[in-house]
């Protein structure tokens, strides 16, 4: 003898079922106060390879951004492999990391960056282009180094790649470049 389910349970799960299917693509779809603060840094997120020019010649770069810490920060790696040359018989690794984070009382995203040659630079975001295709931090202050010296990162976007642009001014004086680097997006 087969059994029937009761009424109200068949009218119930006519009307329940379509919403639970919903839920997942509901929660989904909705974007906290967190999320939204950080949109203009996530193109950033991912892993990236390229090549660039500076001061120790030409290198290649492997280079991650992630959110981490309750996605409260955004980590950097990067690191920088020169080739050997005559100067330097070994080639030369240069490597850093840095987070970013929102400072809430300031209202600005700053950007602290640690450098295995020992220097610290601490940036403040500075402007945002109407497109948010290039993103420019500059530095507030730079452990290690003589005081006065400014440091300046221009991120530009297009499509799955970016160029990076780090400018530095000595005291009094101007930005000029220091190092140039294009990325692709490799994950």
């Amino acid at each position: 003898m087969k059994k029937h389910c009761p009424h109200y349970f068949i009218t119930f799960m006519k009307c329940i079922a379509p919403i639970l299917l919903l839920i997942p693509f509901l929660a989904h779809g909705q974007m906290t106060k967190s999320d939204s603060l950080w949109l203009p840094l996530k193109p950033l997120i991912g892993k990236w390879t390229g090549t660039g020019e500076g001061p120790e010649g030409k290198g290649t770069y492997e280079r991650s951004y992630q959110f981490v810490l309750n996605n409260k920060f955004i980590e950097l790696r990067n690191r920088t492999i020169y080739p050997a040359t005559k100067e330097k018989p070994k080639g030369y690794v240069h490597e850093d990391y840095g987070y970013i984070s929102y400072d809430k009382s300031r209202k600005k995203f700053v950007f602290r960056q640690f450098h295995a040659e020992g220097f610290v630079n601490q940036y403040v975001l500075e402007s945002i282009s109407a497109d948010g295709k290039t993103i420019v931090f500059v530095t507030e202050s730079i452990e290690n180094i003589p005081s006065g010296w400014r440091g300046r990162e221009t991120y530009t976007f297009n499509g799955k790649s970016l160029s990076e642009k780090f400018d530095l001014a000595e005291p009094n004086k101007d930005f000029e470049p220091y190092t140039t680097a294009s990325f692709n997006r490799s994950r």
